[in-house]
Parts: C-alpha cells; sequence; structure tokens
C-alpha cells in the first residue's frame, strides 16, 4: 500500500496521498460486502432526463441523458456495462439535480437503449470519444459541464483523457474543456485488473461481467454480421474477451497492446486539471499494488486512499436498515467546493 500524507486539504497544488475518513459499516465488514451489498439492496431513483444524441466523426453517435436544473453542469461516467440503473448512477444524477446543477449523464458508445452503428465498441481508453462529446457541447452556450465524475472504467477513460495532451483538452486554444474531475474505484493498470479478477471469490464478478459483455455482443450483432469469427460460449474470462473481441474490434493489436495503451496509472503525471481520486486499498477489482504512488501524481491530482471500502462501495451507518452511502455525501461535498462561486 502507498505511504500516504494524512492531511484532510485540498489545496496543495502538489500531487498527493492522503488518508480517507471513511470507515465501513460494522455489518459490512469486508471488501466483498461492500461492493455487493449497494448493487442488490439501493433504491434506484427516476430522474425527469431528456435524450440528447451527440453525432461523431467516424458517423457513430453517444447518447446523453441531461437533467433540467439551471445550475452548473456535471458530466456523469458510467462503468463497465452500467447504465443509469447502476446503484452509484441514478442516485447520484438525482442528488445532483437537488442540489441546484444539471446532471448530464453520458451513455458509452453502444450502451444506451439503441445499438451503436459501427462494428466498434466502447472500451476502456476510448477518450476521442469524451474529448468530441466535451468539443460539441463546447460550441453551445451553457452546454459544456464544469465538472466530471467517473466511475470504475468511466474512471479510468477520464484520468487517461485529462492526461493526454493538455493543449488538446481545450476549446478553441481557451480554458481547459473540463475544470474539475472526480474518479473512483479506478483500474488505474487493466492488466492489473484483468489477472486481479481471476483470483478467488473476485470470479463471481467476473462471471457476472462477461456474461453481460456477452449478452452485448449478442444484442449487437443480432441483426447484422459480426466480422469476428468467434465461440462466444468458450470465452471465460477478460483476458480472452478483450483479445478476440475488444483489441479487434477497435483497432488494438492485441490484449496486452490495449491494456498497455488503455490504463491510465501512465497518464496520472501530466494531469493539471484539479482531480480528487476515490479509491480503496482493498478493491476486488485490483491489487493494492495497482495503486499509484504518490510521485505518479500530477500537480492537480489528490488520491484520497481508504484502507477499506471495495469497488464502488463505501456503505457507512449504524444499522443495516439505515445505510449511509458515504461514497455520494463525498462526491457532492467535493463538488460544492469545487462549483461554490468565488
Amino acid at each position: 500500500m502507498p505511504h500516504f500524507t494524512p492531511d484532510n486539504s485540498l489545496e496543495r497544488p502538489a500531487g498527493r496521498i492522503v488518508a480517507s475518513g471513511f470507515r465501513p459499516a460494522w455489518w459490512l465488514p469486508g471488501a466483498h460486502a461492500q461492493t455487493i451489498w449497494p448493487t442488490l439492496a439501493r433504491r434506484r431513483p427516476g430522474s425527469a432526463l431528456r435524450r440528447r444524441r451527440i453525432e461523431l466523426s467516424d458517423g457513430d453517435f453517444i447518447d446523453l441523458s441531461v437533467g433540467q436544473g439551471p445550475g452548473p453542469r456535471v458530466l456523469i461516467i458510467h462503468g463497465l456495462e452500467g447504465d443509469l440503473h447502476s446503484h452509484y448512477a441514478g442516485s447520484l444524477v438525482e442528488r445532483v439535480a437537488r442540489e441546484g446543477w444539471c446532471p448530464v449523464f453520458m451513455h458509452l458508445r453502444g450502451c444506451s437503449a439503441e445499438p451503436n452503428r459501427l462494428d466498434r465498441m466502447y472500451h476502456s481508453g476510448a477518450t476521442e470519444e469524451l474529448a468530441e462529446v466535451l468539443e460539441q457541447l463546447a460550441a453551445e452556450p451553457g452546454a459544456l459541464p464544469v465538472a466530471a465524475v467517473g466511475f470504475s472504467l468511466g474512471g479510468n477513460l477520464l484520468l487517461k483523457y485529462l492526461g493526454e495532451d493538455p493543449r488538446a483538452r481545450r476549446f478553441a486554444n481557451g480554458p481547459p474543456l473540463l475544470r474539475h474531475a472526480i474518479a473512483v474505484s479506478v483500474p488505474f493498470v487493466l492488466r492489473d485488473a484483468m489477472l486481479r479478477l481471476d483470483i478467488g471469490a473476485s470470479r463471481i464478478y467476473r462471471s457476472y461481467l462477461i456474461g453481460k459483455l456477452k449478452a452485448a455482443y449478442r444484442r449487437k450483432f443480432a441483426e447484422r454480421p459480426s466480422p469476428l469469427r468467434i465461440d462466444l460460449r468458450a470465452i471465460r474470462d477478460f483476458n480472452e474477451f478483450d483479445d478476440k473481441i475488444t483489441a479487434p474490434l477497435n483497432g488494438f493489436a492485441g490484449v496486452y497492446d490495449y491494456y498497455r495503451r488503455a490504463s491510465c496509472r501512465q497518464f496520472l503525471p501530466r494531469i493539471t486539471t484539479p482531480t480528487l481520486i476515490i479509491q480503496a486499498a482493498d478493491d476486488p477489482f485490483m491489487f493494492p499494488t495497482s495503486i499509484p504512488f504518490e510521485h505518479e501524481l500530477g500537480p492537480g491530482v489528490t488520491l484520497e486512499l481508504a484502507r477499506r471500502g471495495g469497488h464502488v462501495g463505501f456503505v457507512a451507518g449504524r444499522l443495516p436498515w439505515r445505510p449511509h452511502y458515504w461514497l455520494e455525501e463525498r462526491v457532492i461535498a467535493q463538488l460544492r467546493a469545487a462549483l461554490s462561486p468565488g
């Protein structure tokens, strides 16, 4: 586990690691309980959102679900096979709207109600799609999000975007397209995440997610031929899925080329945008050694590291029937500090 500096201030310019104040609920003591419980037990609120389609330069599209609030816009990016029904998504959309801000939920390519047009699919490193969405929104008065929140795969995507050539992340040579960012439960090294999901109880998540990815692949090519000749039934893990499907559909030379180029850890040193990363050392989707060291963090980055919390879990509270979703409160508190006038 990396060394951290116990300091609650988020105002210093240098990248740093600080200790999180999160304390897990006594009735959810382990990483798997923290990860699974909110997925099974948390209420999924509904929000009044309008659909907005962004036409991409390659002929495909990205769908957004946009709130009605008059305040600053907050972009929310989901994780692997996530959507508005994910336990962290709908509730955060509702909370953002209640704060007087305008939520903008980004459905990654192919993850909205309609299959995308091209053979390619979304993946952890597709930052050109995020760039196009932001650039098109920037061209419309008041449409550009001020801050972005990315979960899991969406967090990797967001951090990679922020750490790529900073000059390419500005609109018409003006200020940065995103002024604040929050990333949660990030798989910093994709090969490590693949290996971790092959070990112990983490294989439960592997089986669940591979099943969802296979189902999405079948839906995508139900009405048109796939360019790949594969036996889906023979694919059992992420190494096989990413080598046989993700890599060839998205122009990578193979699975390790994909993992190498799409992992965000290598891009962290160049992030200057004020960014908070919320991470648990016991995340069952990664190894503790995957967490970057302090010297790897760019001057805009604060990594808030909890000893426990699982993957997009961070559930506190004294009683099981009165859970406290600490993660959401922490995200909202950070957004308040970032978006408050002055």
